[in-house]
């Protein structure tokens, strides 16, 4: 094919890389078979009815019952900012817990609602008292506590029995980030009491980007029916979405028929699998990987009590450039681990074993890469 300088354009050829970052995740085979269907209507009778399924699959794999749970059109940012924009007005107190990067975006986007937003933080490493949500949650009595389960930026899985009933105990909406989580560490929405939380498609289930799954329990669809005003955004307004997610089917936007396909089956292969022998293979394969790593000589940033199963941060050795490195594994060998975000930028590199890349092959590769190939960094 000749574009209009009469140049020739190729057929699209992308390279085989093995996603070991932050993520995306590489995509199971099965969910990329459901992605190359071809499209149907988004009113179809056959897509109804897999509405219906990819939204009973993610109820069981976040181990819910909420009766609002559906994929966002959108990628894990827009199901955050929906937990935001529904339940949050103009003057209302929202706490956040700042333990890393995504903390900071739940800040910057809770600000945009006009919310009056406080904070507490914690090191980049470290997770919060249940001491410490009690006193915040005194002080500044807020009506939205915005928490992140699964720090992406920094490795660190934030412990939660306690959080959701100290939420109830002051009058005070949960919303939780498992975008890292979702998938591959053990979640229980229901038994944390955690009142709104989001998801993405592409890490733990191993779908491409493109979705955002989000759920919501009674107490905060009470508080969505009682705003005020509507809801400053309509694309993520759940009054209007649940006109088509819930039984009416109403119209509401275009929905991306063949990312429910592929999210669809990501979470039915996830089932299949079973949650349990889902989280202890994530927890298996980390945890040697945490002790090839140190076998190397190499630091982990985060203690081995509070560190996520899916991500791992490496810190990287005095002398060694870390984006250099990266970018070796990357052009050489095809392999992708990512660096550091925010306050840890520069200082640790993450890898990722998520959902479909968290198996043994994958675990042996990424030591032996660091074996044969960091000691051609050092200075």
């Amino acid at each position: 094919m000749l574009n209009t300088s009469g140049t020739t354009i190729s057929p699209l050829s992308v390279p085989q890389r093995l996603l070991l970052g932050p993520g995306p995740s590489n995509s199971h085979p099965l969910v990329l078979e459901a992605l190359s269907n071809q499209p149907v209507g988004h009113l179809d009778p056959f897509y109804i009815e897999l509405m219906a399924e990819v939204q009973g699959l993610l109820r069981e794999v976040w181990q819910t019952s909420n009766r609002l749970t559906l994929p966002m059109s959108g990628t894990g940012s827009a199901a955050m900012e929906a937990t935001l924009a529904n339940v949050v007005e103009p003057g209302e107190t929202v706490l956040v817990a700042v333990k890393g990067y995504f903390g900071n975006r739940l800040v910057d986007m809770a600000s945009r609602y006009r919310a009056n937003v406080r904070t507490i933080n914690k090191s980049w490493g470290e997770v919060f008292s249940l001491e410490e949500i009690e006193e915040s949650l005194i002080k500044f009595r807020p009506s939205v506590l915005a928490l992140v389960h699964a720090e992406t930026s920094t490795g660190v899985c934030q412990p939660m029995i306690g959080i959701g009933d100290l939420c109830r105990k002051y009058n005070c909406l949960l919303i939780l980030d498992t975008v890292t989580s979702l998938g591959s560490v053990p979640l229980f929405l229901d038994e944390w009491k955690v009142d709104l939380a989001y998801s993405c498609s592409q890490k733990g289930l191993s779908c491409p980007p493109g979705l955002g799954p989000f759920t919501m329990n009674d107490r905060a669809e009470e508080k969505l029916s009682k705003r005020i005003g509507s809801v400053p955004n309509w694309y993520l307004d759940v009054s209007l979405l649940n006109k088509y997610w819930g039984s009416d089917r109403v119209y509401h936007h275009t929905a991306p028929v063949n990312m429910n396909f592929g999210i669809r089956e990501a979470l039915r292969l996830i089932v299949e699998e079973g949650l349990e022998n889902t989280w202890n293979r994530h927890k298996v394969n980390a945890e040697q990987l945490w002790k090839g790593l140190e076998s190397l000589g190499l630091s982990l940033h985060v203690e081995k009590d509070i560190r996520l199963a899916t991500l791992t941060t490496v810190k990287i050795p005095e002398g060694i450039d870390g984006k250099k490195f990266a970018l070796h594994l990357l052009n050489n060998h095809g392999v992708e681990i990512g660096g550091g975000l925010g306050d840890l930028a520069g200082k640790v590199w993450r890898i990722g074993l998520m959902g479909f890349n968290s198996k043994k092959e994958n675990v042996d590769k990424v030591l032996n890469l660091f074996d044969s190939e960091l000691s051609k960094f050092k200075s």
